[in-house]
């Protein structure tokens, strides 16, 4: 194979205009700080992926949500898969990058166990191979990391199409073995799903007793019926307190602890109704068959103009994908981890999905209506409030004709519960 040719690493990084440093061996130091891009390589193309079937079955036990094409995973049925992604016409396993420092990735994707998500969980399919230690690291120092790694899975794609695409597995994103995405969001259709250890749930915030309250509180932003009531009846202008102190930080005492109440929800759960699971898996529908593939091609053609480092498009489109596979991801995180309330309790008392009325006591006689929901679903201009807002909070748990009591930046304010539904 020419020495030049971008199936081998050196060449792939001289495809794009890189100088190519190296190689060093794979698992040892090596001196190479600063941003810029990497490729690790076989000594020599192989006919066949060297997959450890153990390794696999270790992956598979330490991580059993694993599922291949929605069935539960098996050793077999996973190196076969993942096999199928070899492609034998190159020495080029993996393509990656970073912007502080080349030999600490690389180290960190080291010393990743196959299922853990850190250090560093890129490129862990390369952890199932054997031989790995004889593996070799080339690189390239630059400050457009990720404009050089898209260059980089370009020219390998245009190599291997150039080829006899025909042993590929998925033809429509053509990337190294142990890439599974392109900087572009371009994913390959490898079935596998679960893979990794699930992330772990941010622990509860510690309980306090002094809670910032801004004196000029806007309208309904704090869960408080605002001058109009949100989704309810018109209110007149609240009466005239005494001015707020100059500090912005007001001490609440607490009312004497009580035992919980079962019907309350956890403080630290994230709660969502049917209609709010059902917009935000439409809203996800739209970005991932809508929205992502329309950034992905406006990627592709500013790709086109010419010099990356200089081409506003790029930038531009990669920083609307930015923002839009955040989104994406914080939707699937909530569909995955939210508690889902299909119906109110029936114990007669206030608990999230519950329809509350509630008047003011000392106040005008007028009736608002609320609806209480989970934070990811509170719009207080809609009608709809936290249960970890000062109202939402204080409502839950308590029944028809009951006062609760609400710490407000104008003082304490008394509501009494007039009609749950």
């Amino acid at each position: 194979m020419a020495a030049e040719s971008p199936l081998t690493a050196a060449g792939l990084l001289r495809s794009v205009g890189l100088l190519a440093d190296g190689p060093a061996v794979w698992g040892r130091p090596f001196a190479a700080s600063g941003p810029g891009v990497f490729v690790v390589e076989l000594a020599a193309p192989l006919a066949t992926a060297p997959i450890e079937l153990t390794r696999v079955g270790k992956w598979i036990e330490h991580v059993p949500t694993m599922r291949l094409d929605g069935a539960a995973a098996t050793s077999k049925a996973v190196v076969a898969r993942i096999a199928s992604f070899w492609i034998p016409a190159t020495t080029v396993l993996f393509v990656g990058g970073s912007s502080t420092s080349i030999a600490g990735r690389v180290a960190a994707i080291d010393a990743t166990a196959l299922g853990d998500r850190r250090p560093y969980a890129g490129g862990h399919w390369l952890k199932t191979l054997r031989g790995l230690e004889h593996a070799r690291v080339w690189w390239a120092r630059t400050g457009a990391v990720e404009e050089y790694e898209d260059a980089l899975f370009g020219a390998f794609a245009e190599a291997i199409l150039a080829g006899d695409p025909s042993q590929l597995h998925d033809r429509d994103v053509v990337l190294p073995f142990a890439n599974l995405r392109s900087t572009g969001g371009d994913r390959k259709a490898h079935g596998l799903t679960g893979y990794l250890v699930p992330e772990e749930a941010a622990p509860p915030r510690p309980a306090t007793r002094v809670t910032e309250l801004p004196p000029g509180d806007a309208d309904g932003a704090s869960g408080l019926p605002p001058t109009r009531a949100a989704g309810g009846t018109t209110r007149r202008a609240p009466r005239s307190a005494a001015p707020p102190s100059t500090t912005t930080r007001r001490a609440v005492t607490p009312p004497a602890p009580a035992a919980a109440s079962p019907a309350s929800p956890a403080d630290d759960a994230t709660y969502l109704s049917t209609e709010g699971v059902a917009r935000l898996r439409d809203e996800l529908a739209e970005l991932t068959t809508v929205k992502r593939p329309q950034v992905i091609n406006r990627i592709k053609t500013a790709k086109e103009l010419g010099d990356l480092k200089e081409n506003a498009d790029y930038h531009a489109a990669r920083e609307e994908q930015s923002f839009l596979e955040g989104r994406i991801g914080t939707i699937e995180a909530l569909l995955r981890t939210a508690v889902v309330i299909e119906t109110p309790g029936a114990d007669g008392r206030v608990h999230v999905g519950s329809t509350v009325s509630v008047e003011e006591i000392d106040g005008d006689g007028d009736v608002v209506e609320y609806r209480i929901v989970g934070s990811a679903e509170a719009d207080p201009a809609a009608g709809r409030i936290s249960n970890a807002s000062p109202v939402g909070r204080a409502l839950v748990g308590h029944g028809a004709g009951e006062v609760v009591a609400v710490a407000t930046p104008r003082g304490a304010v008394a509501y009494r519960i007039v009609a749950i539904k």
